[in-house]
Formats: C-alpha cells, sequence, structure tokens
C-alpha cells in the first residue's frame, strides 16, 4: 500500500463508523478512494443530481441544507455527507457547499454499499440517523440494566495476602494474625520478561490449621506445603458476582481466588459478598432509620458514595440513579425530622418540610446542596411558634451538613426566616412571583417551582404545587419571561458544533456537564409543563405530560429524554469514576478523554438542546396565546 493511502486508514481509523472496522477492511477502502478539492463556497452536491461517492471531509469545512435551503448542519474534519443520497434513490438529498477551501476523500457508492452489506456496525451507522444512534445508545444501557452485571474483580478490596509454600505453619498464622485474614493464597514466584508473576500452588485457611496442627498434633514447624489445599476453585476476573455466589454454595467455599491471565490478584469472601449486598440502595435506606443519633447517622452516610458507584457498575440508568439518590436523601431528612422532633417535643402547628430543586425532581446525584423550606398550616403564629421551628431547622440542617449536603451558599434553606411561610403566605409568594417576573423572581423560579414534601403535613405541599400549576399555566407573560431565562444557560458547542470548553482549576478546559447541559434542558422542559399545567416534578414524568399535551412537534419530546438521559450518564460515570479513583466527585469532564463514539453521541444530545432552545424562542412570547 502506498504511503499516501496508509495515510488515508491512519485518519480514517480516528472517526466512527470506520475505527469499528479491521485494520485489513480499513486499508483495503484507503485504496479505492479518490481525493478531491473544492473551494470556498463551491456548490458540491447540488439537490437531485445524480450522486456516486460517500464523502469525508478531510480538511476544511462545509455547510449541508435542507431542501427548502435552511441550514441543516455544518461539517469539518472527520464529518460525512452523501449518504442519505446513496441509500435512498442514488440522488442528492442534502446540497453540500464548500465553507472553506475544502479537500474531501470519495469513496465509490459500489464500495459503500459492499461495506454496508459486509459489516453490520458500518451500517448501523449510516442506517440510523444521528438522533437515531443516540436513542440506539440510550435503549442499549437501559436494556442492560440488570442486577447480575456486576463483575468480582469490580468489589476486590484489597491485594492478595499470600505466603511461600515453605513457610511453617506458625509463621502462616502469625501472617494471618498481622493481615486480619482467616486464609493464604500459597504462591511460588516466577521471572516473566523480567517481571515477577505470582503462581497460585494452594490455599491455607484457618480450617487446616486447626485440623491439622491442632487436631492431629503436628508440629509447629510443618511446613505449609503439607498442609494447604491443591484442590482448590478459582474465579476469573471477568466472571460475575451470581457466579460466585453459586460456586460457593455448590463447593461449600467461604473463599475463592480470583485469577487474572493465571496469576492472584485477589480473594473474594463471603464478607465481601454481604459488604457488597449493604450497599444495596434499598437496604442503605432501611439502615438510614436504624441510626439512634445524628452521629450514627453522619457515620452511616459516610457509604453513599460507594452505593452510588455500586449503581453506576450495576448500568442503572440515570432515571434510576437520580431517584434513589433522591430517596436516601429525603430518609436522611426525615430521619433528622424525626430526631429533632424527639429532643424539641411535638411540634405546635402543623407543618411540612419541603425538599426543593433536584432532590424534589428525583434528580440529585454526589455532588449536591441542600435546597429546603418550611410550609406551615395558617394557624401558625410566629410569636408562639417562631422559636421551635428556628431550632428544629437548625438541627435538620446542621444534620444534613454532617451527612455530606453542604449548606446552599444562596442561603435557601429553612434555617432562613425568609423561607418560612404558612400556606397563605407561600400562596401569595408563588402569585407575586408568577404575576411580577421580575429578574430575581425568575431566579427562584429555577428552584422553588421544583418543590415536594418529605415530612409533616405532605398534602400541605400537594395542594401548593397545584396552585403553582394551576396559576403558571394561565399566565403567558410569566411563561415568556421564563423561556427567555431558560436560554441563559446555552450548550457549549461552537460554530461547527465543535465542543466549547471553559477553564477549570482542576481539569484545564473541561465542559460542566451540569452547567452547560442538564440543568439548561431541566430548565426547557419546566417552562413546557409550567405550559401545560402538569404538577410533576421528575424532568421525565414532565416530558411524558408535555407530549401527551401534544405541544411539541412530533419526536421532540422523545429526543429531549434521549438528550437530558444520555448527558446525565455521561456525567454520573464520570463522578462515579472520580469516586472509585480516590478524587473528589464533580460536574466537569474534558472531552478528549472521551470516545469518538462517546464524543459524537454528546455533541448530538448538545444539538438537541440547541434546537430546543430555539423552538422555545419561538413558541414563548408574552403576545402568544398558548394552547
Amino acid at each position: 500500500m502506498q504511503a499516501e493511502q496508509v495515510e488515508i486508514s491512519n485518519f480514517l481509523s480516528q472517526y466512527r463508523p470506520f475505527d469499528e472496522l479491521t485494520t485489513e477492511a480499513r486499508d483495503a477502502l484507503a485504496q479505492s478512494i479518490e481525493i478531491a478539492y473544492f473551494r470556498a463556497g463551491t456548490e458540491i452536491l447540488h439537490f437531485r443530481d445524480t450522486i456516486e461517492d460517500l464523502y469525508i471531509v478531510r480538511s476544511g469545512s462545509v455547510e449541508v441544507f435542507r431542501r427548502n435551503g435552511e441550514l441543516h448542519n455544518r461539517l469539518d474534519e472527520g464529518g460525512i455527507f452523501g449518504q442519505m443520497g446513496l441509500l435512498m434513490n442514488g440522488k442528492v438529498r442534502f446540497p453540500v457547499t464548500a465553507l472553506d477551501d475544502t479537500l474531501v476523500y470519495c469513496i465509490p457508492d459500489e464500495m459503500f454499499k459492499h461495506y454496508c452489506a459486509e459489516y453490520d456496525d458500518f451500517a448501523d451507522y449510516f442506517e440510523a440517523d444521528d438522533v437515531g444512534i443516540l436513542r440506539s445508545t440510550v435503549s442499549r444501557s437501559v436494556e442492560l440494566s440488570d442486577l447480575t452485571t456486576v463483575k468480582v474483580k469490580t468489589i476486590l478490596t484489597r491485594s492478595p495476602v499470600t505466603a511461600s509454600p515453605d513457610w511453617t505453619v506458625q509463621e502462616a498464622a502469625r501472617h494471618m494474625g498481622e493481615e486480619d485474614v482467616s486464609f493464604l493464597l500459597i504462591c511460588t514466584t516466577d521471572v516473566q520478561s523480567g517481571k515477577n508473576v505470582l503462581n497460585l500452588v494452594g490455599v491455607l485457611t484457618e480450617d487446616h490449621l486447626r485440623h491439622s496442627i491442632v487436631a492431629e498434633g503436628m508440629p509447629l514447624t510443618t511446613l505449609i506445603s503439607e498442609v494447604m489445599s491443591t484442590d482448590y476453585k478459582v474465579l476469573d476476573s471477568n466472571d460475575y458476582m451470581f457466579e460466585a455466589m453459586l460456586m460457593m454454595l455448590r463447593f461449600n467455599q467461604k473463599h475463592l481466588p480470583v485469577m487474572n491471565r493465571q496469576e492472584p490478584i485477589g480473594a473474594l469472601t463471603l464478607s465481601d459478598i454481604l459488604r457488597h449486598e449493604s450497599q444495596s440502595s434499598l437496604l442503605f435506606v432501611k439502615g438510614i432509620f436504624a441510626q439512634q443519633t445524628v452521629k450514627d447517622l453522619t457515620v452511616y452516610a459516610k457509604q453513599l458514595p460507594a452505593v452510588y458507584v455500586r449503581m453506576v457498575n450495576e448500568d442503572a440508568n440515570s432515571h434510576m440513579i437520580g431517584t434513589a439518590m433522591a430517596v436516601i436523601g429525603r430518609s436522611i431528612k426525615q430521619h433528622l425530622l424525626t430526631l429533632a422532633e424527639e429532643v424539641f417535643g411535638p411540634p405546635p402547628v402543623p407543618y411540612c418540610f419541603l425538599a426543593l430543586g433536584s432532590m424534589a425532581r428525583d434528580e440529585q446525584l454526589l455532588i449536591t446542596d441542600q435546597d429546603n423550606a418550611l410550609l406551615f398550616d395558617n394557624d401558625y403564629r410566629a410569636e408562639e411558634h417562631e422559636a421551635y421551628f428556628i431550632k428544629l431547622a437548625k438541627f435538620v440542617s446542621d444534620g444534613l451538613a454532617a451527612c455530606g449536603y453542604t449548606y446552599c451558599t444562596g442561603d435557601i434553606m429553612a434555617t432562613n426566616p425568609q423561607w418560612r411561610k404558612t400556606f397563605t403566605e407561600w400562596q401569595e409568594c408563588f402569585a407575586g412571583w408568577i404575576d411580577n417576573p421580575d429578574p430575581q423572581a425568575l431566579l427562584n423560579c429555577s428552584i422553588f417551582f421544583d418543590l415536594d414534601g418529605v415530612y409533616g403535613e405532605i398534602k400541605l405541599a400537594d395542594t401548593l404545587k397545584a396552585f403553582v400549576a394551576q396559576h403558571a399555566k394561565s399566565n403567558p407573560r410569566f411563561l415568556a419571561s421564563l423561556a427567555r431565562t431558560a436560554l441563559n444557560r446555552t450548550p457549549p458547542l461552537g460554530f461547527f458544533k465543535n465542543f466549547v470548553m471553559e477553564p477549570d482549576g482542576r481539569h484545564g478546559q473541561s465542559i460542566n456537564l451540569k452547567r452547560r447541559g442538564t440543568a439548561p434542558l431541566s430548565d426547557v422542559i419546566r417552562v413546557h409543563a409550567l405550559a401545560v399545567g402538569s404538577s410533576s416534578q421528575n424532568s421525565f414524568d414532565r416530558l411524558d405530560d408535555v407530549i401527551e399535551a401534544g405541544i411539541l412537534p412530533d419526536g421532540k419530546g422523545r429526543e429531549l429524554s434521549d438528550a437530558l438521559e444520555y448527558i446525565s450518564m455521561v456525567r454520573i460515570r464520570h463522578q462515579a469514576q472520580d469516586v472509585e479513583q480516590g478524587e473528589p466527585p464533580d460536574n466537569t469532564i474534558n472531552p478528549k478523554y472521551l470516545s469518538t463514539f462517546e464524543k459524537r453521541n454528546l455533541r448530538e444530545a448538545f444539538q438537541i438542546l440547541d434546537k430546543a432552545q430555539q423552538f422555545l424562542k419561538y413558541r414563548y412570547t408574552a403576545q402568544t396565546s398558548l394552547k
């Protein structure tokens, strides 16, 4: 193959779907490619002309248009165009013009269709549109949600504790005590390629010592090799938890060595499995209410990152994880309030403790502060009752902070007297924000319009939510103002749909997935939800209500759901990875650490957000009469 063709093959290997091809297949494709050059402004493809090649942008940039002349997309290096015409009827469907001086690679139609026939991944890439690929990715992750997908290597907590077969049993017993284990992996050491490699030759347990030395009276100088078991079972590092549990049951084993490429990397024990199971989110919630004091609860809450990581490793989707984390947060609040009432006595008037923001939406992740408020029955009298609730609010707020929920920097907490109101006062407050949507009122909306009762008289919160939903729906001026506010946080995409990064102290140039992704998506969805009178709080539930109301173009609601799910999962996996690496979790990523496939889907999700914001501008104006 000529040097120029090698260079083409290497270029293709950086981009989907060519990176999925074998090197041989990619090399063969490179040898069939022709190169074309177009000056800026040249029309490369004209609508309905015959098309004979698939095009890949090697350098420069192009604009792709719809038949009505509307701009459809801009493509730069690695971008592909012409596939729709080749797959439909051999006629150009989307005209293309060179935006800059542009070099393109041309793959002949015959070769393109041959590769579609031979390689499923290659064909799937072209037969689904961009949104379809994102949807396929999201669906696949949901289908994989199975609690039997945890691999044993992910729950190992320490390196193997080993001993040599020529040690005495006395040395072995002393080593067990020092390492606080009840068994040893007996290994010899081989040298392979200049590196020491452990070779497992047996296992020694406390049972061996008890039966051989204590029961049979063998001397303490007996060598391990004389009493160890050589008839042992092992697990592969990629075996699943259920396989390990079945093996333990079948062979009555309490410890199983875990091997990676014939070398022991640890041992799985029954206590490892029990500890893993105790990190189940359901069991974790049950354990919250078993804690007797705030101090106990604080210690117990330190397990929360491990619970989070477990859910991620079990391929739970963002809705499941967000809901589970919100339930855990609510449970901690509920238990703190129970403890507070034990300390300060029963409340003097009925009240409801409110969760706001992500907890109310069931979209809470690992990094979160505490947004909360108090809602009183109208019998509340400040001069008689305020002292009690000041103490209660401080007790709960301090307890949440001790459990890892940091104080709200904006002071949106029940400790702030501004956010302790009677039902009527809250009604008047929301009505004022809706009727007079000044900048501060609109800022409050992004937090207070996501509210949920977590303790006490929950029906007060439910009634307040119904009032807000009904009042907001009938006020086009408020919805128009809220829609404009929802455009303040834009997706991180540049002119060519490339990522626009921001300086970040820890990661250098990076993207904040919350500020630029999930938060503006939630803002967009909230506006639509209020417009249709939805009282749902979760963004996915709100989207269901919005889709049912029929105010979005066909398919756009589903696209928003897919985009929210994908960006959320990138953020969630990044946080879990930080925890596993001992780093403080955050919401930022550097795209250079993402695969080409991940970048493409993330870019598509941001494009959906961009289009959704454009639609928001079109739909909501103060003069518009809404459906």
